[in-house]
């Protein structure tokens, strides 16, 4: 009505108003948030991009000119070498096509079929001796193409002992063994009838050296045997105290250092979980030897060195010797091939000095009925695993 034409009735707010002041710091503060959000979104943005850049440095090494990947090359490795050091490549052949691969020892129930593989394209094979020195038809190995397969029916406690194989290195037809393949382990064939490994000695002879340890092989087929040594006379236990005397089951008792001392007859028992009667071994005579080892210690001696036409004479070639040490002899002398000769080997183990045995080998040459053919030089030649040595003497004639 009055005074309200002009401005067609709407009211103007004043510039200084409360209201006007409020909107404007509302205005302020989104475009405030709005340039914090963008600066945010800018710094996460500068980031990706680093990280982006840092994969691609990363990778340069593997990306060629022309975007092409490369594929990473490595050097190649033997196949002997590839293999873990100490790995075995002996396994047992279990049911249902499953394989073992074996370690340092494994027990067995006897009766049922072992069968061990060995790989390699030309492999050999070691086993308890007495397999092969009674050639054993239970025991078959098979060369195959990538292994070779040992194969022994029946097992019996008296088959416990060691398995091993190795690859062979040909050239040719000459091989030889190679020592970094052979895998070896101790197989136990567990019979609690059997606690001692059965052999066919019942009296075996130990020789005592001062110079390197002895064993007394009483051998078990399980490894949790209680196990001890006695002696006949005095009788008494030797006590093992691990370091002088100790034992392992797949030896026997080793004793470290002999002596005169540990000379006489000795057995061993084994007392078993299951029973209370315990068993006694083999017996074991030790033999205490001071002869050191080396080729032949020779000597030759003529009955007579002057002789007279028809007169028989001999020729004693003697060697002194280790003990279980084998002597070959053989001769050379005037009339060979012309005049019959008698020649007679012999050995025997005799006692030089307190406690101390010799094996005493000796070859006798028997001439009878001496011609002039006969008169010269006798050569006689001893030959052991060390060595040889030949001596010689000379018959001559008394006229």
């Amino acid at each position: 009505m009055c005074g309200s034409g002009s401005d067609s009735g709407r009211r103007v707010p004043n510039q200084n108003s409360p209201l006007v002041l409020l909107e404007h710091t509302s205005v302020t503060m989104k475009l405030w948030l709005l340039c914090t959000l963008a600066l945010l979104w800018l710094e996460l943005q500068n980031g990706v991009c680093q990280q982006v850049k840092h994969k691609k440095e990363a990778g340069e090494n593997r990306i060629r000119p022309g975007r092409k990947r490369v594929k990473t090359r490595y050097p190649k490795v033997k196949e002997k070498e590839a293999e873990s050091k100490g790995q075995s490549i002996l396994t047992q052949v279990l049911d249902k096509g499953r394989f073992l691969r074996l370690g340092e020892t494994l027990s067995l129930n006897p009766g049922k079929t072992l069968e061990l593989r060995c790989k390699g394209t030309k492999i050999g094979w070691a086993f308890p001796s007495y397999l092969d020195t009674f050639n054993d038809n239970r025991l078959s190995i098979k060369q195959h193409d990538r292994y070779s397969q040992l194969i022994l029916t029946s097992p019996s406690a008296a088959d416990t002992g060691e398995y091993s194989c190795w690859v062979m290195l040909c050239d040719g037809s000459e091989c030889e063994k190679d020592a970094d393949t052979t895998s070896k382990t101790y197989i136990y064939f567990t019979d609690k009838e059997e606690l001692f490994v059965p052999s066919a000695i019942h009296f075996e002879i130990i020789y005592l050296r001062p110079d390197k340890p002895a064993t007394v092989p009483c051998r078990v087929t399980n490894p949790k045997i209680k196990v001890s040594m006695h002696k006949e006379v005095p009788p008494e236990e030797i006590p093992i105290d691990g370091k002088q005397i100790l034992y392992n089951p797949t030896k026997g008792f080793i004793i470290q250092n002999p002596s005169p001392e540990h000379k006489g007859a000795y057995y061993c028992k084994a007392n078993s979980t299951t029973k209370t009667t315990p068993q006694i071994s083999t017996k074991y005579q030790l033999l205490y030897v001071e002869v050191p080892s080396g080729p032949p210690f020779a000597t030759i001696e003529a009955s007579s060195n002057t002789v007279s036409g028809g007169d028989i004479f001999n020729l004693t070639c003697t060697v002194l010797g280790e003990p279980e040490m084998n002597v070959s002899f053989s001769w050379r002398y005037p009339g060979q091939g012309q005049r019959p000769v008698i020649i007679h080997d012999s050995w025997r183990l005799i006692n030089r000095g307190v406690g101390h045995t010799t094996r005493i080998s000796q070859s006798v040459m028997i001439v009878d009925d001496a011609e002039t053919i006969d008169f010269g030089k006798y050569i006689c030649s001893t030959k052991n695993k060390h060595g040889e040595t030949s001596v010689a003497t000379s018959v001559k004639s008394d006229q």
